[in-house]
């Protein structure tokens, strides 16, 4: 998935002339912190609501902050990959899209994100969850396949934690079963020390409420 593919079609940027009360205003609207300002086609920056709090009249336009506004933006062709590092660097609430001569193409949401790892991480898919606690060395992903595998079952998605200031893992995978008892019964046979194991079946309302909870937070 490229960033072309996330931009949002929900939020639009702020012209370099519009003034900070439709910044606030739009901010509001859109429940961000952040909105892209463009000159024309060209893109000039990232404003927050604390600059445009900082603009002496709402009346004033953000052409007046010009030069502080910092200027995130990830180009069209970049992987996703890409664009979540960039959110977890910046703590932003959005951000933009351009082309190779930075001409603005549109903002990638922080919502957009939330459903593309919903997605890459297969958890709206029906399953459970392994959580396999091993050291670095130890780590075999065929081995962990066949293991899977030999059930009957197979790996919807998988992902790695290193954990600081160790050389040992966190493997988090998650199954297409409801009933991984087998499977967790071979990792123990092979010497895996099996962390913890959930059953969406068992969880379902838990994580709705709390996917609810989230878009609360995400809405104030």
């Amino acid at each position: 998935m490229l960033a072309k593919d996330l931009i949002s079609v929900d939020i639009p940027p702020l012209k370099i002339s519009d003034e900070g009360k439709k910044a606030h205003e739009w901010m509001e609207e859109f429940k961000v912190s952040h909105l892209p300002v463009i000159d024309k086609t060209h893109y000039v920056g990232l404003v927050s609501d604390a600059e445009i709090i900082d603009l002496v009249a709402p009346t004033e336009p953000i052409s007046k902050i010009k030069r502080n506004l910092s200027k995130p933006f990830v180009y069209a062709h970049q992987h996703a990959y890409e664009v979540l590092k960039m959110y977890g660097l910046l703590k932003i609430t959005c951000i933009p899209v351009i082309d190779q001569k930075e001409h603005y193409l549109g903002v990638i949401s922080m919502q957009k994100m939330l459903d593309y790892f919903s997605d890459l991480t297969a958890s709206r898919e029906p399953g459970s969850l392994i959580v396999l606690d091993l050291h670095q060395r130890d780590y075999s992903l065929s081995q962990i396949s066949q293991i899977v595998e030999s059930n009957g079952a197979k790996i919807l998605s998988l992902f790695l934690t290193p954990r600081a200031d160790s050389t040992e893992l966190d493997v988090t995978i998650k199954l297409n079963l409801l009933n991984v008892a087998p499977v967790l019964q071979t990792f123990e046979r092979y010497g895996y020390t099996v962390k913890a194991s959930y059953s969406q079946q068992n969880s379902d309302t838990d994580l709705k409420d709390r996917y609810d909870a989230l878009m609360h937070y995400l809405n104030i």
